[in-house]
């Protein structure tokens, strides 16, 4: 049994004795706040959006291996960025689980704007993650239409108005969804003088009221090259002020730290140690996280070039590295389970067992979550199949696009794109 109280960022006493690790594996997000600016490397900074490195759910799954060694007080894995945890569902969802399977008493939390969370509530809660923040910055539509500068929601970008009714919506909404799974929801905002500080006690009083636990209100960072750069911090007095107000609705989080997306270690007291381990698993390539993955499968119907859809391949060709280049080892047939789940989790096991990514011209949601979870990588291309190995083996960059349309992959797949394809 968990004990959910030695969460940090949720329980003050906890600050000074259980560590937490952040695991930076989001980078992309569905939002612009006019107060963000993501650089990934700047390691004398101290605040939400910024990482020495991104890893992948391989190399984080490797570094938190290496950093639970080191913190016998390690409690809390979290996923906050450097960007959006669900504008990167794939990443965030398959280190999750990856971590999760090997040490099963962590306690796991996500923070997010909100906006594409909804999808995924029912699987983070099968994941056991307990504690969710979700940054929401005003009720009222004309203030948060000066925060953020656009919104990327459902394949389409909305500005002004329509952006900021967007967003409030999907937060609104998943507040309710969190807590009928049981999960402490602790909701987030940035304080932004002359912009909404007038506003958070209204705001305080409507999330109480639909079930939030706590409530965070971070005073603004001015940040270099941002809309609101040049706005003064809040005052300390302002900040007292605020909290007070909010306090007659909701607990107020007093001890935040304004983390970055790598933080590891104690609340303010991050390790230093922890910078070096992660830029050391960054730069660690999938061969050498995982010594028994060295071969490529390639969905190919010529040989020569990746040009199938995951769920169009009936045989995946195996290509290994050799002195004198790629050398082709074997055809393997994707024969077996019917249910998207069952074939892709299948082969991971079986005709995918030694390879450490897979080449393919298109692949859905299941077949890429099932697959990473499982250290296969799934790498989306067309063109020569030499130069997607050169990609895996030589780390050169593909510029061809992807080949995009629906395919089955079973009889049980209606070819629709929200299974395998």
């Amino acid at each position: 049994m968990k004990d959910l109280s030695l969460h940090p960022c949720f329980n003050e006493k906890a600050k000074h004795s259980q560590a937490r690790v952040h695991l930076p594996v989001a980078p992309k997000c569905n939002i612009q706040c006019n107060y963000c600016n993501r650089l990934y490397d700047c390691c004398n900074e101290s605040r939400p959006g910024v990482t020495s490195s991104v890893l992948s759910p391989i190399q984080a799954s490797h570094y938190f291996n290496e950093l639970e060694k080191k913190m016998d007080n390690l409690r809390v894995v979290g996923i906050a960025g450097p960007g959006d945890p669900f504008a990167n569902p794939n990443e965030t969802l398959a280190t999750i689980e990856l971590i999760e399977r090997n040490y099963p008493e962590m306690i796991f939390c996500l923070s997010t704007n909100g906006l594409e969370l909804a999808p995924y509530i029912d699987r983070i809660a099968g994941l056991n993650v307990s504690h969710v923040t979700i940054t929401i910055n005003s009720l009222n539509i004309e203030t948060l239409s000066k925060i953020y500068a656009w919104v990327h929601f459902r394949g389409k970008t909305y500005k002004g108005r329509e952006g900021a009714r967007i967003l409030l919506e999907q937060q609104l909404a998943c507040i309710e969804q969190l807590k009928r799974k049981g999960m402490i929801v602790k909701i987030n905002t940035v304080v932004i003088p002359g912009v909404n500080e007038s506003e958070i006690g209204e705001l305080a009083e409507k999330v109480a009221a639909m079930g939030a636990d706590t409530m965070n209100c971070i005073p603004l960072y001015p940040t270099e090259n941002t809309l609101f750069g040049a706005l003064e911090e809040p005052s300390k007095e302002m900040m007292k002020n605020i909290k007070a107000t909010i306090a007659q609705y909701i607990r107020p989080m007093g001890h935040c730290a304004r983390c970055r997306s790598d933080a590891a270690g104690l609340l303010g007291h991050d390790d230093t140690e922890a910078i070096s381990l992660i830029k050391k698993h960054a730069a660690m390539t999938t061969e050498e996280s995982d010594m028994t993955r060295k071969n490529v499968a390639v969905a190919t119907s010529t040989g020569s070039r990746v040009d199938l859809h995951i769920g169009e391949a009936s045989e995946f060709w195996i290509f290994e590295q050799s002195r004198n280049g790629y050398r082709f080892i074997e055809k393997r047939t994707t024969a077996g389970a019917d249910t998207c789940d069952d074939k892709w989790a299948n082969l991971s096991k079986s005709a995918f067992s030694d390879c450490q990514a897979v080449l393919v011209s298109g692949a859905g949601r299941t077949p890429i979550n099932v697959l990473q979870r499982n250290g296969i990588r799934v790498i989306q291309m067309k063109g020569l199949i030499d130069t997607g190995l050169d990609l895996i083996y030589q780390k050169r960059p593909i510029i061809d696009l992807c080949k995009v349309g629906p395919f089955k992959c079973g009889a049980t797949c209606h070819g629709d794109q929200k299974g395998c394809g």
